[in-house]
C-alpha cells in the first residue's frame, strides 16, 4: 500500500504552508504546538501519521524558537512512526555563518545542518541558500530550489527597457549572470567592502551603468544597508531607475525606513518569510507553486531537476 502524503506547518510562515497545501489540493495537517509558561515548546500531531510521508514547512529565521520548533516537529514525526520526514525550509536561517572567516567563531550553517539531521529528517527542501555549498554540510539529500524561476518570469512579464542586472557583491555574480542571460541584459558588479556586520560600504562599480535602468538581484535583504548604498552609488554613476529582486525579505532593523527613503523604484520579493510591515515599493510573488511541485515530485520519486534548471549557465 502506498504511503500517504501529509503536509504540516510550524508557526514561522503558516500562510505559505497553507498556499502550498492548496496547490497540492490537500488540507494542511493539524498539529498542536503549545508553549509552557517557562517558554518550553510542546508538539503533538493531531492525526495518525504512521507510515506517511510527512513534509514539515518551517523557515528557521530568528527568533531561535523557529529552529527549535522545527527540530521538535521532526522528532515528534519520527517517534509517531512517519515513513519519511522532509524538512521544507523556505528560508534557511543561520546560513550566513558558513565558514571561519576569523578566529574563534562558529560555523552555524554546519551546526544547524547537523541538528536537523540528528533530529531525524530524511530530506531537506530549501530555497536560495546564502551559500550553495551548504548543501554539502548535510549527510541527507538536499533539494535546492531557486526563486529565479518565479522572479525572472515577473520581469519578463513586466519588462524594463535598457536594463542591466547588478550583483551587489562578488559572491552574487553567478546569480546576477543567470538573470542577465535570461532577461537579455548587461551584467554589472558592485564591489563592496564590509567594515563590520550589517554595515556595507560601496567602493567601485564594474560595468557601464550610465543611462541604464538597473535591477539589483540578491538572495536576501536584511537591513537594506547594502541595497540603499548601492542605489546611491549606481545613480551617482549615471544610472536611471533602480529596481531590486530578492528571495528572502528579512527586513530587520531600519530596513523599511531605508527602503522608503531610497530612490528605489520597486522591490520584488517572495513569501519565504512573512511580511511584518510593507511598503508601496515592495511587491510579493509567491513561491508556493514551486514548493508544491517539489513536494509532489519528491513524494512520487520523480526528478525535480527541471525546477532549478533556470540557474544553470
Amino acid at each position: 500500500m502506498a504511503s500517504e502524503l501529509k503536509v504540516f506547518s510550524g508557526r514561522s510562515n503558516k500562510p505559505l504552508a497553507e498556499k502550498i497545501s492548496a496547490e497540492l489540493g490537500k488540507p494542511l495537517g493539524h498539529c498542536e504546538i503549545k508553549v509552557f509558561s517557562d517558554g518550553e515548546m510542546w508538539v503533538k500531531y493531531s492525526e495518525n501519521i504512521r507510515g506517511s510521508d510527512v513534509f514539515i514547512v518551517q523557515s528557521t529565521n530568528p527568533p531561535a524558537e523557529n529552529l527549535m520548533e522545527l527540530l521538535i516537529m521532526i522528532d515528534a514525526a519520527k517517534r509517531a512512526s512517519a515513513r519519511k520526514v522532509a524538512a521544507v525550509i523556505p528560508y534557511f536561517g543561520y546560513a550566513r555563518q558558513d565558514r571561519k572567516d576569523q578566529p574563534r567563531v562558529s560555523i552555524t550553517a554546519k551546526l544547524v545542518a547537523n541538528l536537523i539531521t540528528v533530529a531525524g529528517a530524511d530530506r531537506v527542501i530549501t530555497m536560495d541558500l546564502h551559500a550553495p555549498q551548504i548543501q554539502g554540510f548535510f549527510d541527507i539529500p538536499v533539494d535546492h530550489l531557486y526563486s529565479s524561476a518565479v522572479l525572472v518570469k515577473h520581469f519578463k512579464d513586466h519588462p524594463i527597457e535598457n536594463l542591466a542586472v547588478a550583483s551587489p557583491d562578488v559572491g552574487g555574480i553567478k546569480m546576477a549572470r543567470a538573470y542577465a542571460k535570461r532577461l537579455e541584459a548587461d551584467l554589472v558588479v558592485i564591489d563592496k567592502r564590509r567594515p563590520k556586520q550589517n554595515e556595507a560600504e560601496v567602493m567601485n562599480i564594474i560595468g557601464d551603468v550610465k543611462g541604464k535602468n538597473i535591477l539589483i538581484v540578491d538572495d536576501l535583504i536584511d537591513t537594506a544597508g547594502t541595497l540603499s548604498n548601492a542605489v546611491v552609488a549606481l545613480q551617482k554613476a549615471g544610472a536611471n531607475d533602480v529596481y531590486s529582486a530578492a528571495t528572502h525579505p528579512v527586513f530587520s532593523g531600519a530596513a523599511m525606513d531605508r527602503i522608503n527613503k531610497s530612490n528605489l523604484k520597486k522591490i520584488v520579493v517572495t513569501d519565504t518569510l512573512p511580511m511584518k510591515t510593507t511598503s508601496p515599493k515592495i511587491e510579493v510573488d509567491s513561491i508556493a507553486q514551486l514548493f508544491a511541485e517539489a513536494i509532489k515530485r519528491t513524494y512520487k520519486h520523480l526528478s525535480i531537476s527541471s525546477l532549478f534548471d533556470i540557474d544553470k549557465g
